[in-house]
Protein backbone atom coordinates (compact mmCIF):
# COMPACT_ATOMS: atom_id res chain seq x y z
CA UNK A 1 0.00 0.00 0.00
CA UNK A 2 1.37 3.01 -1.18
CA UNK A 3 0.43 7.09 -0.35
CA UNK A 4 -1.33 9.20 -3.18
CA UNK A 5 -1.72 12.22 -0.86
CA UNK A 6 -1.25 13.32 2.13
CA UNK A 7 -3.89 10.69 3.48
CA UNK A 8 -3.97 8.35 6.30
CA UNK A 9 -3.38 4.86 5.45
CA UNK A 10 -5.71 2.34 7.74
CA UNK A 11 -5.70 -1.61 8.01
CA UNK A 12 -7.64 -3.74 9.95
CA UNK A 13 -6.43 -6.77 11.38
CA UNK A 14 -9.50 -9.66 11.97
CA UNK A 15 -12.05 -11.82 10.12
CA UNK A 16 -13.78 -10.56 7.15
CA UNK A 17 -16.79 -11.28 5.17
CA UNK A 18 -17.90 -13.29 3.33
CA UNK A 19 -16.67 -15.32 6.36
CA UNK A 20 -19.62 -15.94 8.46
CA UNK A 21 -18.78 -13.80 11.81
CA UNK A 22 -19.93 -10.88 14.13
CA UNK A 23 -16.41 -9.07 13.80
CA UNK A 24 -16.32 -9.23 10.04
CA UNK A 25 -19.42 -7.90 9.65
CA UNK A 26 -18.26 -5.27 12.28
CA UNK A 27 -15.25 -4.59 10.42
CA UNK A 28 -16.99 -4.18 7.16
CA UNK A 29 -19.18 -1.46 8.76
CA UNK A 30 -16.70 0.53 10.06
CA UNK A 31 -14.46 -0.01 6.84
CA UNK A 32 -17.42 0.95 4.50
CA UNK A 33 -17.69 4.59 7.14
CA UNK A 34 -13.90 5.20 6.57
CA UNK A 35 -14.03 4.92 2.76
CA UNK A 36 -16.43 8.08 2.63
CA UNK A 37 -14.34 10.10 4.85
CA UNK A 38 -11.59 12.79 4.29
CA UNK A 39 -7.97 12.37 5.32
CA UNK A 40 -8.10 8.73 4.75
CA UNK A 41 -7.21 6.34 2.09
CA UNK A 42 -9.69 3.66 1.36
CA UNK A 43 -8.88 1.10 4.64
CA UNK A 44 -7.91 -2.78 3.81
CA UNK A 45 -7.76 -5.86 6.07
CA UNK A 46 -5.62 -8.59 6.86
CA UNK A 47 -8.05 -11.32 6.61
CA UNK A 48 -7.15 -14.38 9.74
CA UNK A 49 -8.98 -17.45 8.19
CA UNK A 50 -9.72 -20.47 10.55
CA UNK A 51 -9.64 -24.14 8.69
CA UNK A 52 -11.22 -22.54 5.52
CA UNK A 53 -10.70 -20.42 2.31
CA UNK A 54 -13.09 -17.78 1.26
CA UNK A 55 -13.40 -15.40 -1.77
CA UNK A 56 -12.05 -11.97 -0.52
CA UNK A 57 -12.45 -8.99 -2.32
CA UNK A 58 -9.51 -6.43 -3.08
CA UNK A 59 -10.06 -4.54 -0.14
CA UNK A 60 -8.05 -7.95 1.29
CA UNK A 61 -4.74 -7.32 1.25
CA UNK A 62 -3.05 -10.40 3.39
CA UNK A 63 -4.05 -13.38 5.18
CA UNK A 64 -2.92 -15.47 7.72
CA UNK A 65 -3.69 -18.95 8.74
CA UNK A 66 -4.70 -18.64 11.79
CA UNK A 67 -2.99 -21.32 13.57
CA UNK A 68 0.33 -20.31 11.35
CA UNK A 69 2.84 -18.38 13.91
CA UNK A 70 5.29 -17.72 10.90
CA UNK A 71 1.89 -15.74 9.13
CA UNK A 72 2.07 -13.28 11.91
CA UNK A 73 5.29 -12.68 11.52
CA UNK A 74 5.42 -12.17 8.12
CA UNK A 75 2.49 -9.68 8.39
CA UNK A 76 4.08 -7.81 10.68
CA UNK A 77 7.28 -7.52 8.90
CA UNK A 78 4.85 -6.67 5.80
CA UNK A 79 2.94 -3.84 7.80
CA UNK A 80 6.62 -2.31 8.95
CA UNK A 81 7.89 -2.18 5.23
CA UNK A 82 4.25 -0.35 4.31
CA UNK A 83 3.37 3.06 3.95
CA UNK A 84 0.46 1.99 6.62
CA UNK A 85 0.10 4.69 9.42
CA UNK A 86 -1.92 2.62 11.82
CA UNK A 87 -3.25 -0.88 12.20
CA UNK A 88 -6.66 -1.46 14.18
CA UNK A 89 -6.81 -4.89 15.76
CA UNK A 90 -9.81 -6.67 16.06
CA UNK A 91 -9.64 -8.68 19.17
CA UNK A 92 -12.02 -11.44 20.06
CA UNK A 93 -9.62 -14.43 21.61
CA UNK A 94 -11.09 -17.33 19.23
CA UNK A 95 -10.10 -15.75 15.97
CA UNK A 96 -6.16 -15.89 16.79
CA UNK A 97 -4.13 -18.90 17.21
CA UNK A 98 -2.12 -20.70 19.87
CA UNK A 99 -3.83 -21.07 23.53
CA UNK A 100 -6.35 -17.97 23.95
CA UNK A 101 -5.19 -16.23 20.85
CA UNK A 102 -2.09 -15.81 22.26
CA UNK A 103 -0.05 -15.78 18.55
CA UNK A 104 -1.04 -12.00 18.48
CA UNK A 105 1.96 -11.40 21.38
CA UNK A 106 4.55 -11.73 18.79
CA UNK A 107 2.73 -10.38 16.58
CA UNK A 108 2.75 -6.88 18.05
CA UNK A 109 6.07 -7.00 19.66
CA UNK A 110 7.50 -7.32 16.45
CA UNK A 111 5.05 -4.47 14.95
CA UNK A 112 6.59 -1.26 14.27
CA UNK A 113 3.88 0.68 13.06
CA UNK A 114 1.19 1.95 15.73
CA UNK A 115 -1.73 -0.10 16.21
CA UNK A 116 -5.10 0.98 18.35
CA UNK A 117 -6.83 -2.10 19.58
CA UNK A 118 -10.83 -3.20 19.77
CA UNK A 119 -11.74 -5.40 22.77
CA UNK A 120 -15.15 -7.21 21.52
CA UNK A 121 -14.68 -9.58 24.60
CA UNK A 122 -13.83 -8.36 28.27
CA UNK A 123 -13.86 -11.09 31.06
CA UNK A 124 -14.24 -10.89 34.69
CA UNK A 125 -12.60 -13.67 35.52
CA UNK A 126 -9.70 -13.92 32.66
CA UNK A 127 -7.27 -17.46 33.19
CA UNK A 128 -3.99 -15.98 33.59
CA UNK A 129 -2.83 -16.18 30.12
CA UNK A 130 -6.12 -14.56 29.37
CA UNK A 131 -5.28 -11.71 31.48
CA UNK A 132 -1.30 -11.46 30.27
CA UNK A 133 -2.56 -11.75 26.49
CA UNK A 134 -4.93 -8.88 26.69
CA UNK A 135 -2.63 -6.40 29.13
CA UNK A 136 0.64 -7.16 26.66
CA UNK A 137 -1.04 -6.39 23.77
CA UNK A 138 -2.57 -3.19 25.55
CA UNK A 139 0.76 -2.27 26.90
CA UNK A 140 2.20 -2.16 22.94
CA UNK A 141 -0.99 -0.51 21.56
CA UNK A 142 -1.55 3.53 21.40
CA UNK A 143 -4.89 3.44 22.06
CA UNK A 144 -7.48 0.59 23.79
CA UNK A 145 -11.42 1.27 22.69
CA UNK A 146 -13.71 -0.93 24.23
CA UNK A 147 -17.84 -0.94 23.61
CA UNK A 148 -18.98 -0.78 27.31
CA UNK A 149 -18.68 1.69 29.64
CA UNK A 150 -18.54 -1.03 32.77
CA UNK A 151 -15.89 -2.34 31.03
CA UNK A 152 -13.00 0.73 31.27
CA UNK A 153 -12.68 0.14 34.80
CA UNK A 154 -12.34 -3.92 34.57
CA UNK A 155 -9.50 -3.34 31.75
CA UNK A 156 -7.56 -1.18 34.43
CA UNK A 157 -8.31 -2.82 37.57
CA UNK A 158 -8.79 -6.70 36.57
CA UNK A 159 -5.98 -6.18 33.50
CA UNK A 160 -3.58 -3.59 34.25
CA UNK A 161 -4.39 -1.49 31.50
CA UNK A 162 -3.35 2.30 31.80
CA UNK A 163 -6.94 4.11 31.94
CA UNK A 164 -5.10 6.82 30.08
CA UNK A 165 -5.13 4.87 27.37
CA UNK A 166 -8.71 3.05 27.17
CA UNK A 167 -11.25 4.94 25.38
CA UNK A 168 -15.15 3.95 25.47
CA UNK A 169 -17.03 3.80 21.39
CA UNK A 170 -20.53 2.68 21.28
CA UNK A 171 -20.72 -0.56 19.17
CA UNK A 172 -21.87 0.70 15.98
CA UNK A 173 -25.61 -0.01 14.21
CA UNK A 174 -26.00 0.61 10.08
CA UNK A 175 -28.53 2.97 9.08
CA UNK A 176 -30.80 0.96 6.98
CA UNK A 177 -34.14 3.15 5.68
CA UNK A 178 -37.41 1.00 5.82
CA UNK A 179 -40.90 1.08 5.56
CA UNK A 180 -43.08 1.21 8.88
CA UNK A 181 -44.16 -1.96 11.00
CA UNK A 182 -47.55 -1.93 10.02
CA UNK A 183 -45.95 -1.76 6.55
CA UNK A 184 -43.55 -4.61 6.55
CA UNK A 185 -45.41 -7.00 8.58
CA UNK A 186 -48.27 -6.64 5.90
CA UNK A 187 -45.41 -7.37 3.57
CA UNK A 188 -44.01 -10.41 5.34
CA UNK A 189 -47.39 -11.79 6.18
CA UNK A 190 -47.55 -11.16 9.57
CA UNK A 191 -50.54 -8.55 9.64
CA UNK A 192 -52.37 -8.51 12.96
CA UNK A 193 -49.84 -10.68 14.77
CA UNK A 194 -47.70 -8.98 18.25
CA UNK A 195 -44.05 -10.32 16.86
CA UNK A 196 -41.35 -11.03 19.18
CA UNK A 197 -38.29 -11.43 17.45
CA UNK A 198 -34.37 -12.75 18.05
CA UNK A 199 -31.89 -12.59 15.71
CA UNK A 200 -28.38 -13.76 15.40
CA UNK A 201 -25.95 -17.09 15.12
CA UNK A 202 -28.14 -19.46 16.93
CA UNK A 203 -26.00 -21.52 19.44
CA UNK A 204 -26.78 -22.60 22.98
CA UNK A 205 -25.40 -19.71 24.70
CA UNK A 206 -28.20 -18.07 23.37
CA UNK A 207 -31.38 -19.33 25.86
CA UNK A 208 -33.86 -19.78 23.03
CA UNK A 209 -35.80 -22.62 24.76
CA UNK A 210 -36.28 -20.02 27.80
CA UNK A 211 -37.77 -18.00 25.04
CA UNK A 212 -40.32 -20.61 23.78
CA UNK A 213 -41.13 -21.78 27.25
CA UNK A 214 -42.11 -18.21 27.90
CA UNK A 215 -44.36 -18.34 25.09
CA UNK A 216 -46.69 -21.00 26.55
CA UNK A 217 -47.83 -18.05 28.94
CA UNK A 218 -47.72 -15.69 26.87
CA UNK A 219 -50.28 -17.43 23.63
CA UNK A 220 -52.87 -18.11 26.55
CA UNK A 221 -53.21 -14.35 26.93
CA UNK A 222 -52.28 -13.09 23.40
CA UNK A 223 -52.97 -15.86 20.99
CA UNK A 224 -52.15 -13.26 18.05
CA UNK A 225 -48.24 -13.67 19.27
CA UNK A 226 -45.14 -14.67 17.22
CA UNK A 227 -41.69 -15.48 18.42
CA UNK A 228 -39.59 -15.37 15.47
CA UNK A 229 -35.99 -16.47 15.59
CA UNK A 230 -34.19 -15.11 12.63
CA UNK A 231 -30.88 -16.53 11.67
CA UNK A 232 -28.88 -19.71 10.97
CA UNK A 233 -26.87 -21.97 13.33
CA UNK A 234 -23.08 -20.52 14.08
CA UNK A 235 -20.97 -22.11 11.65
CA UNK A 236 -18.66 -23.13 14.82
CA UNK A 237 -21.43 -25.24 16.13
CA UNK A 238 -22.94 -26.64 13.25
CA UNK A 239 -19.17 -27.99 12.36
CA UNK A 240 -19.21 -29.46 15.94
CA UNK A 241 -22.07 -30.66 16.29
CA UNK A 242 -24.54 -30.16 13.57
CA UNK A 243 -28.11 -28.98 13.98
CA UNK A 244 -28.35 -30.77 17.52
CA UNK A 245 -29.57 -27.20 19.04
CA UNK A 246 -31.76 -26.12 16.60
CA UNK A 247 -33.50 -30.16 17.06
CA UNK A 248 -33.86 -29.63 20.63
CA UNK A 249 -35.47 -26.05 20.12
CA UNK A 250 -37.68 -27.78 17.37
CA UNK A 251 -38.48 -30.37 19.76
CA UNK A 252 -39.57 -27.99 22.40
CA UNK A 253 -42.37 -26.39 20.28
CA UNK A 254 -43.94 -29.51 19.10
CA UNK A 255 -44.05 -31.17 22.87
CA UNK A 256 -45.84 -27.32 23.90
CA UNK A 257 -47.87 -27.21 21.06
CA UNK A 258 -46.41 -23.88 19.75
CA UNK A 259 -45.92 -24.29 15.98
CA UNK A 260 -49.09 -21.81 15.35
CA UNK A 261 -46.77 -19.25 17.44
CA UNK A 262 -42.91 -19.70 16.82
CA UNK A 263 -41.55 -19.58 13.78
CA UNK A 264 -37.45 -20.44 12.46
CA UNK A 265 -35.91 -18.37 9.51
CA UNK A 266 -33.20 -20.66 9.13
CA UNK A 267 -30.57 -18.39 7.21
CA UNK A 268 -27.78 -15.94 7.05
CA UNK A 269 -29.79 -12.59 7.40
CA UNK A 270 -28.85 -9.83 4.83
CA UNK A 271 -28.65 -6.14 6.36
CA UNK A 272 -31.80 -4.98 5.47
CA UNK A 273 -32.92 -8.44 6.28
CA UNK A 274 -31.78 -7.89 10.10
CA UNK A 275 -33.14 -4.41 9.81
CA UNK A 276 -36.44 -5.20 9.11
CA UNK A 277 -36.54 -8.01 11.08
CA UNK A 278 -36.43 -5.43 14.41
CA UNK A 279 -38.50 -2.62 12.47
CA UNK A 280 -41.59 -4.80 12.26
CA UNK A 281 -41.02 -6.49 16.27
CA UNK A 282 -42.96 -5.36 19.37
CA UNK A 283 -40.63 -7.34 21.36
CA UNK A 284 -36.71 -7.83 20.89
CA UNK A 285 -35.68 -10.27 22.93
CA UNK A 286 -32.05 -11.38 23.96
CA UNK A 287 -32.19 -14.50 26.90
CA UNK A 288 -28.77 -14.86 26.49
CA UNK A 289 -27.11 -17.18 29.28
CA UNK A 290 -24.10 -15.62 29.85
CA UNK A 291 -23.91 -13.04 32.52
CA UNK A 292 -20.23 -11.97 31.66
CA UNK A 293 -21.05 -10.80 28.26
CA UNK A 294 -20.07 -7.38 28.01
CA UNK A 295 -21.39 -6.56 24.32
CA UNK A 296 -23.39 -7.64 22.15
CA UNK A 297 -23.97 -6.39 18.46
CA UNK A 298 -27.53 -8.14 18.21
CA UNK A 299 -28.66 -5.97 21.14
CA UNK A 300 -27.43 -2.53 20.17
CA UNK A 301 -29.24 -3.01 16.94
CA UNK A 302 -32.47 -3.23 18.61
CA UNK A 303 -31.30 -0.40 20.67
CA UNK A 304 -30.61 1.27 17.69
CA UNK A 305 -34.08 1.10 16.21
CA UNK A 306 -35.79 1.55 19.36
CA UNK A 307 -37.14 -1.53 19.96
CA UNK A 308 -38.45 -2.41 23.47
CA UNK A 309 -36.03 -5.06 24.62
CA UNK A 310 -36.52 -8.16 26.90
CA UNK A 311 -33.42 -9.30 28.43
CA UNK A 312 -31.34 -11.81 31.02
CA UNK A 313 -29.33 -9.30 32.87
CA UNK A 314 -26.34 -9.90 31.45
CA UNK A 315 -23.82 -6.98 31.45
CA UNK A 316 -24.45 -5.26 29.02
CA UNK A 317 -27.91 -5.51 28.63
CA UNK A 318 -28.03 -4.06 32.14
CA UNK A 319 -26.11 -0.80 31.14
CA UNK A 320 -28.10 -0.37 27.78
CA UNK A 321 -31.90 -1.09 29.34
CA UNK A 322 -30.74 1.41 31.93
CA UNK A 323 -33.43 4.43 32.81
CA UNK A 324 -36.31 2.81 31.47
CA UNK A 325 -35.26 1.46 28.29
CA UNK A 326 -36.67 -2.49 28.15
CA UNK A 327 -37.01 -5.21 30.95
CA UNK A 328 -34.78 -7.85 32.79
CA UNK A 329 -35.67 -11.05 33.57
CA UNK A 330 -34.08 -13.81 35.41
CA UNK A 331 -31.70 -16.16 33.85
CA UNK A 332 -32.93 -19.27 32.74
CA UNK A 333 -36.27 -18.32 33.70
CA UNK A 334 -39.03 -19.18 31.59
CA UNK A 335 -41.93 -17.36 33.65
CA UNK A 336 -39.77 -14.36 34.17
CA UNK A 337 -38.99 -13.53 30.80
CA UNK A 338 -43.13 -14.42 30.20
CA UNK A 339 -43.93 -12.02 33.47
CA UNK A 340 -41.77 -9.16 31.15
CA UNK A 341 -43.51 -10.09 28.00
CA UNK A 342 -47.02 -9.49 29.34
CA UNK A 343 -46.57 -6.76 31.04
CA UNK A 344 -45.75 -5.03 27.51
CA UNK A 345 -48.36 -6.69 25.41
CA UNK A 346 -50.58 -5.83 28.01
CA UNK A 347 -49.41 -2.04 28.32
CA UNK A 348 -49.19 0.00 24.99
CA UNK A 349 -48.29 2.98 26.52
CA UNK A 350 -45.59 1.87 28.62
CA UNK A 351 -44.36 0.30 25.15
CA UNK A 352 -44.23 3.71 23.75
CA UNK A 353 -42.70 5.34 26.47
CA UNK A 354 -39.78 2.39 26.25
CA UNK A 355 -39.00 2.74 22.62
CA UNK A 356 -38.85 6.46 22.91
CA UNK A 357 -36.29 6.43 25.47
CA UNK A 358 -34.48 3.85 23.66
CA UNK A 359 -34.42 5.14 20.39
CA UNK A 360 -32.66 8.58 21.95
CA UNK A 361 -29.90 6.18 22.78
CA UNK A 362 -29.74 4.56 19.25
CA UNK A 363 -29.66 7.75 17.57
CA UNK A 364 -26.45 8.24 18.76
CA UNK A 365 -25.34 4.55 17.85
CA UNK A 366 -25.81 4.49 14.22
CA UNK A 367 -22.57 3.90 12.34
CA UNK A 368 -22.40 7.39 11.05
CA UNK A 369 -21.68 8.82 14.19
CA UNK A 370 -19.84 6.23 15.58
CA UNK A 371 -16.87 6.35 12.41
CA UNK A 372 -16.36 10.11 13.87
CA UNK A 373 -15.32 8.78 17.08
CA UNK A 374 -13.19 6.26 15.84
CA UNK A 375 -11.77 9.03 13.18
CA UNK A 376 -10.97 11.06 16.08
CA UNK A 377 -9.33 8.14 17.76
CA UNK A 378 -6.87 7.21 14.74
CA UNK A 379 -5.93 10.69 13.45
CA UNK A 380 -5.05 11.53 17.60
CA UNK A 381 -3.12 7.92 17.48
CA UNK A 382 -1.23 8.62 14.26
CA UNK A 383 -0.43 12.78 15.34
CA UNK A 384 0.53 11.40 18.68
CA UNK A 385 3.39 8.99 17.27
CA UNK A 386 4.35 11.34 15.07
CA UNK A 387 4.82 14.47 17.59
CA UNK A 388 6.80 11.80 19.73
CA UNK A 389 9.15 10.38 17.18
CA UNK A 390 10.03 14.46 16.36
CA UNK A 391 10.81 14.96 19.76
Amino acid sequence: MKNTSSNRNIVFLGTSLPRECGIATFTQDLLDQFAQKQGFNIPRIIAVNNKESYNYQEQVVMQIDQQRLSDYLDAADHLNLSSVNLLVIQHEFGIYGGESGEFLIPFVERLKIPYVVIFHTVLTKPSPKQRHIMNRIAELSVKVVTMSQSTVIDLNSIYGIDINKITFIHHGVPFVRTKSRTKLKEEYGFADRRILSTFGFLSPGKGIEYGIEAMRGVVEQHPDSLYIIWGKTHPVVKRETGEVYRQKLTELIRKFGLADNILFVDKLLSQEEVIESLVMSDIYMTPYLGKDQAVSGTLAYGIGYGRVIVSTPYRYAEEMLAGGRGLLADFRNSSSLEACILKLLGNPSLVKEMEARTLALGQTMMWGEIAKRYAAVFHESIDHLSKRSVI
